[in-house]
């Protein structure tokens, strides 16, 4: 299983309304995704505007591929991009220690 995680920092008082779109594009976009295993948001305390998700892949070309490159990247992106203000940081782990 690999596990992404995306750095968002969104523009200042735009809180509710990105929880929102991810809320949606997590629900009808990327849960509809090849390989898709599950997701968790965490909102920073110190700096509110900040955001990590993680979503749990069952292969790295499950989200660089089939994801990133197909028709349900644009829909997700369409979503949630006008809330950015930089553009995400994402990375890719693979579990060392653990269940």
């Amino acid at each position: 299983m690999i596990l992404e995680i995306a750095d968002f920092r969104i523009n200042p008082g735009q809180q509710a309304g990105f929880e929102a779109a991810l809320t949606q594009g997590l629900a009808q976009v990327i849960s509809r995704a090849q390989g898709f295993k599950g997701a968790k948001v965490n909102h920073g305390i110190e700096n509110p505007e900040r955001y990590v998700l993680q979503i749990f892949w069952e292969t790295l070309e499950d989200h660089t591929v089939g994801f990133r490159q197909g028709p349900l990247f644009p829909e997700w992106r369409a979503l949630i991009g006008p809330f950015f203000a930089a553009p995400p940081q994402v990375e890719h782990f693979t579990l060392v220690i653990g269940p």
